[in-house]
């Protein structure tokens, strides 16, 4: 299949716990019955969650298609893991949009520096950047102090104010001065709840826009990186091969003062959904995504300022779990807990 026009292209941005993935749910539900979407996404930690959390409705009946960055890589500076995900992403289906989602701890102007490379000049065109905020968050330190919170906001072409049938008068006038402070205040603003983004700020130009593409040139896969047998680098790791039956695999990372520990588990393991409610009522972790398989079922979790949410999923290949905070302390014991949800099968 041949690119042949430069696909609209929107990054969709924001710190942990916003709802970028709700976001992204809401914007594919909503978008234009006839077009094809398609979505990268990228997680900090090296399960990779998100796109089984939305892989439910894509397909080429649904006009959706998902495809994931091993986690951290997307943002990191030869972006190549990033490269040949969307290279294999617009190749095979050819999307009338794409939609792009880095790790809420990644920094997004290197993410633009990627897309804006001469051999994306005419593939990609590029759109607003949209970055998601929590206003309650605003006269938090460990936000407003955070390197990467401070680039979303400085990258974004629209600000996009999430959860705001939580908020107060008062947060979003902490909201305001805060972007009166960074300079950012003349940005179109949204006032949105559960991600419900409206399509019109999909369009707003962008201020990184790429390079006038040639008409006359087609797209060429950029040469991809060789390792030291002279092979192409894969995005394939060796940590996310199949599991033997009845086993499982544990997988940590630490980057930027956050810690992500994950847990990977064979199809044949089975939770107890009961057990899982009882696990996720007493964590104390900032932010934890899940895929599990049950007796009942194939069930979606996401756990975010101390709120769990459920979902119902048509499949899974595996269970998988991962939480982020930066205490690693909070992880002492969660194994264990996690174990102790299994199903009893008789």
């Amino acid at each position: 299949m041949k690119i042949t026009k430069a696909v609209p292209t929107n990054i969709i941005t924001g710190f942990l716990g916003v709802g970028k993935t709700t976001a992204i749910l809401h914007l594919l539900a909503n978008k234009p019955a006839n077009e094809r979407w398609a979505v990268l996404v990228n997680e900090f930690g090296e399960i990779g969650i998100d796109g089984g959390l939305m892989a439910g409705g894509q397909g080429a009946q649904t006009g959706v298609f998902i495809r994931e960055v091993p986690g951290g890589c997307m943002c990191c500076v030869s972006g190549l893991p990033m490269q040949m995900a969307l290279n294999r992403l617009l190749m095979a289906t050819n999307p009338d949009r794409l939609l792009i989602e880095p790790t809420g701890l990644g920094h997004p102007q290197e993410v633009i520096e990627s897309l804006n490379q001469p051999h994306y000049a005419t593939v990609i065109d590029l759109r607003a950047t949209l970055t998601l905020v929590d206003p309650r968050r605003i006269r938090d330190s460990r936000y407003t102090q955070n390197a990467t919170f401070t680039q979303q906001i400085a990258v974004a072409d629209v600000l996009v104010a999430n959860k705001s049938d939580q908020c107060t008068d008062d947060d979003f006038s902490s909201l305001n001065a805060y972007l009166v402070e960074k300079a950012s205040h003349e940005k179109p603003l949204y006032r949105v709840s559960f991600g419900e983004i409206p399509f019109a700020a999909l369009l707003v130009p962008s201020a990184h826009t790429t390079p006038k593409p040639d008409p006359s040139r087609r797209f060429t896969m950029p040469a991809l990186s060789q390792n030291a047998f002279g092979q192409p680098e894969s995005t394939e790791r060796s940590d996310h091969k199949p599991l033997p039956e009845g086993d499982y695999i544990k997988i940590k990372k630490h980057a930027d003062g956050f810690t992500s520990v994950g847990w990977r588990f064979h199809a044949s393991i089975l939770f107890d959904r009961g057990r899982l409610f009882e696990l996720f009522s007493g964590l104390t972790l900032q932010r934890v995504k899940a895929i599990f398989i049950t007796p009942d079922g194939v069930f979606g979790y996401n756990f975010s300022d101390q709120a769990l949410t459920e979902v119902e999923l048509d499949e899974a290949q595996e269970s998988c779990i991962e939480g982020i905070d930066n205490d690693v302390t909070v992880f002492e014991g969660f194994e264990a807990g996690l174990l102790a949800c299994k199903a009893r099968v008789s």
